[in-house]
C-alpha cells in the first residue's frame, strides 16, 4: 500500500500512483553498460547488456574518453534496435551560458538518429531537452544528487521516466523511496564500478590539483589518489581521511562490486543495473555484463541456483581488471578500512588480447591485437553464451599469412588458431603469463 502524502507536499497532475505489483512479478532488472566506442557497444550488446549508454562529442562527463561521433551514434543506435536493446545519451555536464546554445543544437541533432533516453544533471539542459525532443525519455543522472524521495516525486513531475540514485543511499532507502514513488517512474542505480564519492561525483579535486574540470568531463580522477591530512600546526603527523555518518563528501573507494548481492538489489525494486566504465575496455564491458546477466536471470529462475552459482560469478568478475571491491554505501556507512583501498594499483586477472571479428573456412580467426602473446600461450575463449574455453595458441599468422611466433606490436591484425570452434565477438584471453 502506497505511504499518504504528507499535506504539504500535493500531488500534481501527473502524479499518480498506481497499486504496486508484487515483487515477484516486476520485470527483470536491466543491465545498463557503458561504451566508449561503436566496438565497445556492439560488445555490450551481444555480451547480454540490455541497454548502452554513451558520450557524444560534447556534454557528457567523460571528455578524455574515445566518444562517439554522430555517424558512429547513428550506427550504434541502430544496431542495438536491430537487436532489441537501448541506448541512453549522456548530457549530464554542469552547463554554463556560453553552453546553452550549442546544447541545444545537440538534441536538435539527436532528435534524428532517436536514443532512447538522455542522461541529465542541469534543469537548464533538461528544459531545452523537453523542449526541442519531448518524444525522447530524459533520465536524472546521479549527478543532481538524488538522495530523497521527494527529488524523485519533482522529477517525475516535470517529466522525467528515470532517476539515478545517488552512490551513497543505502539498499533500505533505495526500498523506502521505490515505495513511496509511482510504479512507472524508474530507478537507475550503480552497482559496479568506481564509486566517484563526493558527492555523488560532483568532484572539485580534479579542477583544484590539475586545472582539469571533472564537472565539464575532464575528470583525472585524483580521487583515486591516497590522501592524508595534516594539521597547519602539526607537521609530519598525518592522519588518514574517514567519513562521517551521512558520507565521505571528498575522496573515493575501492571499486563497487554487488554481484554477491543480487537478491537484496532485485526486492529493492531497482529497475536498472548500472555499470560504471566509459572508459572501461572491451573485456571489461563484456566480462561484467556478462556476469550480471547471468547472475540475476539465475535469481529470478532459481535462487538456490544463484546461490550455488556466486563463486563462479567472483571468479569471472576478477577476471578484468580491478582495484579491491566494496559493497560502497548500500548495506550502511562503513569505515576507512572498509572503503578506501590498501593498495592503489590496478588487479590484473587475465590480459586482454582481442576480439574475434572474422572467422576463415579452416577456423582460423582474425582479430586486432591488444597485448603480446606467443604461440603455446595457455588463453581462454569468452562467449557470449556464457561459455569459457580454455586452450592454447596452436600457431599465428600475419596478414600476409607469415607464421610467426609471437605478435609484440599493439594493434597488429593476426590470424589465430586456436584448435577450437571461433565465431565473431569472441573474446581471447590470457591466463596470467600465459604459461601452460
Amino acid at each position: 500500500m502506497e505511504k499518504p502524502i504528507a499535506a504539504e507536499s500535493k500531488k500534481s497532475a501527473c502524479f499518480r500512483p498506481r497499486k504496486r505489483e508484487s515483487k515477484m512479478k516486476r520485470r527483470r532488472p536491466e543491465i545498463l553498460a557503458p561504451a566508449s566506442c561503436l566496438d565497445v557497444l556492439k560488445t555490450a550488446v551481444e555480451y547480454g547488456a540490455d541497454a548502452v549508454y554513451i558520450g557524444g562529442e560534447m556534454y557528457g562527463l567523460r571528455a578524455k574518453a574515445k566518444n562517439f561521433s554522430f555517424d558512429d551514434m547513428k550506427k550504434g543506435i541502430n544496431y542495438a534496435h536491430e537487436r532489441g536493446k537501448k541506448v541512453y545519451v549522456t548530457a549530464n555536464i554542469t552547463a554554463h551560458n556560453r553552453d546553452l546554445d550549442g546544447v541545444r543544437q545537440y538534441f536538435e541533432e539527436l532528435k534524428e538518429i532517436q536514443p532512447d533516453a538522455l542522461i541529465i544533471s542541469d534543469p537548464g539542459v533538461f528544459s531545452i531537452a523537453r523542449e526541442v525532443c519531448p518524444e525522447i525519455d530524459v533520465h536524472i543522472s546521479t549527478q543532481s544528487n538524488n538522495v530523497n524521495e521527494m527529488t524523485f516525486r519533482f522529477w517525475y513531475e516535470q517529466g522525467a521516466s528515470r532517476v539515478v540514485t545517488a552512490r551513497e543511499l543505502s539498499l533500505g532507502e533505495i526500498r523506502e523511496i521505490r515505495e513511496n514513488i509511482p510504479d512507472e517512474l524508474e530507478i537507475e542505480t550503480f552497482v559496479h564500478g568506481a564509486m566517484c564519492i563526493s558527492y555523488s561525483g560532483r568532484c572539485l579535486l580534479s579542477n583544484y590539483f590539475t586545472g582539469r574540470d571533472a564537472n565539464l568531463g575532464a575528470c583525472t580522477h585524483p580521487c583515486r589518489w591516497k590522501y592524508y591530512i595534516m594539521e597547519e600546526k602539526r607537521p609530519g603527523e598525518y592522519l588518514p581521511v574517514e567519513e562521517n555518518e551521512r558520507g565521505t563528501y571528498i575522496f573515493n573507494s575501492k571499486d563497487l562490486c554487488m554481484i554477491e548481492h543480487i537478491p537484496e538489489l532485485v526486492e529493492a525494486g531497482i529497475d536498472s543495473f548500472k555499470i560504471e566504465g566509459r572508459m572501461k575496455t572491451a573485456l571489461y564491458v563484456a566480462v561484467v555484463s556478462r556476469t550480471y546477466r547471468m547472475a540475476v536471470d539465475d535469481y529470478l529462475n532459481d535462487p538456490a541456483l544463484y546461490k550455488s552459482r556466486i563463486p563462479y560469478y567472483q571468479e569471472e568478475i576478477a577476471k578484468c581488471t580491478y582495484r579491491q571491491f566494496t559493497t560502497g554505501f548500500f548495506f550502511g556507512p562503513v569505515t576507512h578500512e572498509g572503503q578506501i583501498y590498501d593498495n592503489n594499483t590496478y588487479v590484473k586477472g587475465f590480459v586482454y588480447l582481442g576480439m574475434i571479428e572474422q572467422v576463415e573456412d579452416d577456423g582460423t580467426g582474425w582479430f586486432e591485437q591488444k597485448n603480446k602473446f606467443s604461440v603455446g600461450d595457455a588463453v581462454e575463449v569468452m562467449k557470449p553464451s556464457g561459455e569459457n574455453v580454455r586452450t592454447n595458441v596452436a600457431a599465428m599468422f600475419d596478414e600476409e599469412g607469415t607464421a610467426v611466433d609471437s605478435c609484440p606490436h599493439p594493434g597488429q591484425r593476426i590470424r589465430i588458431d586456436l584448435a577450437c570452434e571461433l565465431a565473431p565477438f569472441d573474446i581471447i584471453r590470457r591466463i596470467g603469463d600465459g604459461s601452460i
